[in-house]
């Protein structure tokens, strides 16, 4: 099939990467002449597993085409996907202005029957106004064509997202046209050989399934946070809790891990949204209200058990920070704990010394561009330098099985404080480290 995509970002490039892999011909359209210029030499504007060799291949075979040049792709396609941002506007509510004006600038240059997905994460009621504002440049233009607007909600985990596109859990579909159905059930055959992965509903309740996705997953990480901080006061451990609990069939193990808060570009933007939503029917969400709140408050659960042991007034101390990203496999920062982390510390009189595998040059170049105290480390060990204590804030693997023996010669203090329960207590207690968990009270040898 022939399709273009508007936007590359992680959604869109992702996306159209994958199908261009299937032998679909593909228009990858953006805005950002420097990206598409970067695209097109192969150079990805993030880190995704597996999707650098992608494009590459599928450009070279001409399938995958990058483009600032929209009527190009609407003329030589007979389905466009809207996979551009939805930033979380003042009030907590999604941002339609960057859908919208994509939406009309379809209507501007279509000149044929086209079915119209949104991909991007948008409230419920948007396809509505996105075919509305179409049809109404279509009018403008004295032309009457048969515009379909689907929901195609995006189910892609940052770090795996290449992974989520060729095998998905589920490809849902939110349309009540039967033709149109079967033209997306046909381009996403070879992802759902088991035709239970394609669901098909009404269009507002596609959309609704995206925020209602990352509402629960949200709410899981912030149920289990609030456990593990009741843990702390009674004396159990979490770790062991989580076992226990997650042997239900009824709630199973994913998203039972404790630690210091949830990040990224979706379960933050999309919980306040889902609010917004509620509040704009006249209802109010009280789980979620407490799930955010729960989640901003967890963030700085790490410096509570720094302030605890060393003081409030940390001038004078130096802290080595491993993990900046939100998540392992991703170099995205946005919302991540790190950033909440370190600002608090430094606000606090700290020297930080930081080191993650991919999110170094984001940190430097925008999250902590003018900050003095923030310093960047060549790699895990160096961070340690001189250090007072270790902040674990992102569970990469390269932080599973260090040597903490080169770690203890390179830090003052064997301290240890993990935002992600990545160590056996017993197994530092026994070496000479003070530990300190999310959710278990050790305090030490």
């Amino acid at each position: 099939m022939k399709i273009t995509v508007i936007g590359t970002g992680y959604v869109g490039l992702v996306t159209g990467t994958c199908f261009s892999e299937m032998g679909n011909n593909v228009f990858c359209i953006d805005i950002d002449d420097g990206k598409i210029e970067g695209l097109k030499k192969g150079i990805i504007p993030i880190y995704e597993p597996r999707l650098e060799d992608l494009v590459t291949k599928n450009q070279s075979k001409g399938d995958l085409i990058f483009t600032n040049n929209l009527k190009e792709g609407l003329d030589n396609s007979n389905i466009c996907f809207i996979a551009v941002g939805t930033p979380m506007g003042e009030d907590g509510s999604a941002n339609l202005q960057y859908v919208l004006d994509v939406a009309k600038d379809i209507g501007q240059l279509v000149n044929h029957d086209i079915i119209v997905v949104n991909k991007s994460t948008v409230p419920v009621g948007t396809a509505d106004k996105v075919k509305a504002t179409i049809l109404n440049e279509l009018e403008q233009r004295n032309l009457k064509l048969n515009v379909e607007v689907v929901s195609n909600p995006e189910f892609l985990k940052e770090g795996s997202a290449v992974e989520d596109f060729m095998r998905p859990d589920r490809v849902i579909i939110g349309s009540s046209n039967g033709n149109v159905i079967e033209t997306l059930k046909e381009l996403y055959a070879p992802f759902t050989t088991n035709h239970e992965r394609f669901i098909t509903m009404d269009v507002r309740s596609a959309e609704m399934t995206k925020y209602a996705a990352n509402a629960m997953l949200a709410t899981r990480i912030s149920f289990m946070n609030e456990m593990a901080n009741i843990c702390e006061k009674v004396g159990a451990d979490i770790n062991n809790v989580r076992k226990g609990i997650g042997s239900d069939k009824r709630i199973g193990y994913n998203f039972l891990y404790a630690g210091c808060g949830y990040g990224g570009s979706c379960f933050p933007k999309d919980v306040k949204a889902l609010i917004k939503t509620a509040a704009n029917q006249g209802y109010e969400a009280n789980i979620l209200k407490k799930v955010e709140e729960l989640n901003n408050q967890q963030k700085l659960s790490l410096v509570r058990k720094v302030v605890d042991k060393f003081g409030e007034n940390l001038s004078g101390f130096t802290f080595g920070i491993w993990g900046l990203s939100f998540k392992p496999g991703t170099d995205d920062m946005r919302e991540a704990p790190s950033v909440v982390t370190i600002n608090k510390l430094c606000q606090l009189g700290a020297k930080v010394q930081v080191y993650d595998p991919q999110a170094m040059e984001v940190a430097e170049k925008y999250y902590f561009k003018d900050n003095k105290k923030v310093k960047y480390a060549k790699n895990k060990y160096d961070a340690l330098d001189s250090a007072h204590s270790l902040l674990l804030l992102t569970e990469w693997k390269e932080f599973r099985s260090p040597d903490f023996e080169e770690m203890s010669r390179r830090m003052i203090n064997k301290i240890i404080v993990d935002g992600r329960n990545q160590y056996n207590k017993e197994t530092l207690r026994e070496i000479g480290f003070e530990y300190h968990q999310i959710g278990n009270g050790y305090k030490g040898s």
